[in-house]
């Protein structure tokens, strides 16, 4: 058991988060360069990069699909995840958090945090991920460290716990000071390979006063390290470390390290300190699953039953890969496990460990690996695989709801049911991609989140050898709300028929969520006093309120925004029923919400444009004529950042007006803000 438990606290699984261009897929390249993995660094320019493999990835120099890769440091293993950047990917970012215990956040050394940034960030606090943060390309002109990590405090409100103090400044940056030891580390420009030495004397005053301030922020938040600290007025180094993997793993504050990801400078600390610093799988709560309607929870034990859940699926040309975290147990190859969600028994027929489009065959996985299984044909991103001895369903991780959408065809007709398997595969692959068919028009419309997302998933059809498809013009996902409700909304549902009829009567009060049109969500309360509703009747309203918020009578569109509150209502003794009263609440608000003020939504997202400061009048007048709304404006790097809110149905082709009017030196990020009121109805 001993060897379980080292071999365990040895494993380190972490994610790559970070805004797009920001450097994530450099320095995973330059992880594997440092750990032995590969022996030549690969370049995101060149197209020569292990994790972005796929070729719309290397073409467009972004990356698109969360790609894993292992290899070993210190005697630890490291399974990386590397995921996209863009906001259109942001649910490969969400599925990948599901399954890791820690995450490495870089930032730009000039931008700090972007847009993006404070989106991924986010959601690794929804999953409670600890992290660690690299500032990257320090070698950049207007690099500045503590500017960085004034962003990282201002915008995202964790205590950042700077370690590093860099060695001279944008060209002439070479090495760092390292603050808990003590010591500096200087590069060169050969291997990458680190020399370690004193302080410079000429930094020696800076470095003790970032010390002791270091010290300071983790004996505030530390108690074992505040006690070290009231006694001998310093901490030591040994102190000092165990306190930041304290304070790291609590989320109480979050270790900074800096460097060049691309000159190869600060690798080898930054994974120093994803052993020192991040958690193993012994360190993380037990997974929670339920079965039989309890909750049960899985230790991450070797020796125990085996259960994991598949955060990815992907069609290879060898075949169907299930991407799995191991959260328990040991799983062999051609083992028999159990999908409980699918109901299915189905063999293993081999294991893979993971080096983004390679693989290595092993005989098992245990608990805290990340493998691919191959032979579980029918298990879906989000299933549980478990020993059908001891069934237990993992919570699956959320997809988000689409944006936009397309219309697409098969430009042949013969080639319709390729089309049809084709996109049945892509959102087998990816479920934020939706495939449904118009009831009006009868079109196959795919939805995603957002213009370049559909985009890529229409080019993989293309590229996998699928049927030429012709798409139609992007469709926002617009939502109607209320502005003003209606109160005591009576609706009675009666129905004889011969034999048992139905009876209900309810009584309604419908107002908005929020103080603005936008807020979305829905929020259902019970006010009837004496029993005059029974409990059981109560949960029929609401499952029916909910059933008519499919459509709303403005434009047909989904319904959001809306607090339902039952104030009164009345039953017959035997008419009445659950599948009355669910009519009763889905018809009674239908009637309701068409005496409301209802409210078209349409979808809006914050963009951040960067363009030179001579364009901005041209961007800032077609900002305007987008109907976008201009928050603010600042001078960054030479460069003049504006941010705006913008709908999203506006944005479509925004990148090339933006590259014509600054002649191709303008760029622009986005991230969803939500929804906004509409100008008027659109069908």
């Amino acid at each position: 058991m001993r060897t379980h438990i080292d071999t365990l606290a040895a494993v380190r699984n972490l994610g790559i988060l970070a805004h797009v261009d920001a450097g994530k897929t450099t320095v995973t390249e330059r992880i594997l360069y440092a750990t032995g993995t590969t022996h030549k660094r690969g370049e995101v320019h060149d197209g020569t990069t292990v994790t972005d493999f796929d070729p719309q990835e290397r073409d467009r120099g972004i990356t698109i699909f969360a790609a894993a890769v292992s290899c070993a440091w210190d005697g630890h293993r490291v399974n990386l995840i590397d995921t996209p950047g863009h906001v259109d990917f942001a649910d490969e970012v969400e599925r990948s958090l599901r399954v890791l215990d820690g995450a490495v956040a870089v930032f730009d050394a000039v931008a700090g945090v972007e847009p993006q940034s404070e989106s991924v960030w986010r959601q690794a606090d929804r999953h409670g991920v600890p992290r660690i943060a690299f500032v990257n390309k320090l070698d950049r002109a207007g690099a500045d460290l503590d500017r960085a990590v004034g962003s990282i405090r201002d915008r995202l409100h964790p205590a950042p716990l700077v370690v590093q103090l860099p060695i001279g400044a944008e060209d002439g940056f070479t090495g760092v000071v390292d603050l808990v030891r003590m010591r500096s580390l200087v590069w060169g420009d050969g291997d990458g390979t680190a020399v370690a030495g004193a302080v410079p004397g000429e930094l020696r005053e800076e470095a003790v006063r970032r010390r002791r301030a270091l010290e300071e922020a983790v004996a505030e938040r530390h108690p074992a390290a505040l006690e070290e600290f009231c006694d001998r007025e310093t901490l030591s180094a040994a102190t000092l470390t165990a306190a930041l993997r304290d304070l790291t793993r609590s989320g109480d504050g979050v270790v900074v390290l800096c460097g060049s990801a691309y000159r190869n400078r600060g690798i080898e600390p930054l994974l120093d300190a994803v052993v020192a610093y991040l958690p193993s799988p012994l360190d993380v709560p037990a997974v929670r699953g339920v079965h039989g309607g309890a909750e049960q929870r899985r230790a991450a034990d070797p020796e125990g039953p085996f259960a994991g859940l598949v955060f990815k699926v992907n069609a290879t040309a060898t075949g169907r890969l299930a991407y799995v975290r191991v959260y328990s147990g040991t799983v062999g190859k051609g083992d028999v496990v159990r999908d409980p969600g699918g109901g299915r028994t189905e063999r293993v027929a081999r294991i893979l460990r993971v080096m983004a489009d390679r693989h290595v065959q092993l005989d098992r996985a245990v608990a805290g690996d990340i493998v691919a299984l191959v032979g579980v044909k029918s298990a879906r991103t989000g299933a549980t695989l478990c020993d059908p001895g001891a069934p237990l369903l993992l919570e699956p991780p959320v997809a988000a709801e689409p944006v936009v959408s397309v219309a697409v065809e098969a430009r042949r007709g013969t080639d319709t049911g390729r089309l049809a398997a084709a996109l049945a595969r892509l959102a087998e692959e990816d479920p934020s991609l939706v495939v449904r068919t118009d009831a009006e028009t009868g079109q196959t419309v795919l939805s995603g989140m957002g213009e370049l997302h559909l985009e890529v998933a229409v080019e993989k059809i293309r590229r996998d050898g699928g049927p030429e498809v012709a798409v139609g013009r992007p469709r926002v996902a617009h939502r109607e709300t209320v502005a003003a409700g209606v109160r005591g909304f009576v609706y009675r549902h009666v129905k004889q028929d011969g034999g048992a009829g139905q009876f209900a009567h309810v009584v309604l009060d419908v107002e908005p969520l929020g103080p603005e049109p936008g807020v979305t969500g829905f929020e259902f309360r019970s006010a009837v006093v004496g029993g005059r509703v029974p409990q059981e009747y109560v949960r029929a309203v609401e499952a029916g309120c909910r059933d008519a918020l499919a459509e709303g009578p403005l434009a047909g569109h989904p319904v959001t925004g809306l607090r339902v509150t039952l104030t009164d209502g009345s039953t017959h003794v035997k008419d009445s029923s659950d599948t009355a009263f669910r009519t009763a609440g889905r018809l009674g608000l239908r009637e309701a919400l068409r005496a409301c003020t209802p409210v078209l939504l349409e979808p809006v997202a914050e963009v951040t444009v960067t363009v030179p400061e001579d364009a901005v009048g041209g961007v800032l007048g077609d900002l305007a004529a987008r109907r976008g709304r201009v928050g603010g404006s600042e001078t960054r790097g030479g460069a003049a950042v504006l941010t705006a809110t913008v709908p999203l149905a506006e944005l479509f082709g925004y990148a090339t007006r933006l590259r014509g009017r600054t002649q191709g030196r303008g760029t622009f990020t986005t991230r969803p803000a939500g929804y906004a009121p509409a100008p008027a109805p659109v069908r």
